[in-house]
């Protein structure tokens, strides 16, 4: 069952620049015309210990948490470790 995060404005990608399961994420979120905020965690690495507390403790990515605040790990259930 995912997590449930308060309800925001946009949703929040948390992603890496090396991850190519982020770039399909962001694909498949412009095709559906949902709008996103994006944190690169490579550019902000104190970011991990938020994606560390909404995946369960892994460094991994990406991580979405959509506007109502359910969160999705990986894409479609796969994503890049930094462990």
């Amino acid at each position: 069952m995912p997590n449930k995060e308060p309800t925001r404005e946009l949703a929040v990608v948390y992603t890496h620049p090396t991850c190519g399961y982020c770039d399909m994420l962001k694909s498949d979120l412009q095709q559906k015309g949902i709008d996103y905020e994006e944190i690169d965690v490579s550019k902000q690495p104190d970011l991990w210990s938020e994606v560390e507390r909404l995946s369960g403790g892994d460094r991994i990515t990406p991580v979405l948490v959509t506007a109502e605040g359910d969160v999705e790990i990986g894409y479609k259930g796969i994503g890049c470790n930094y462990g």
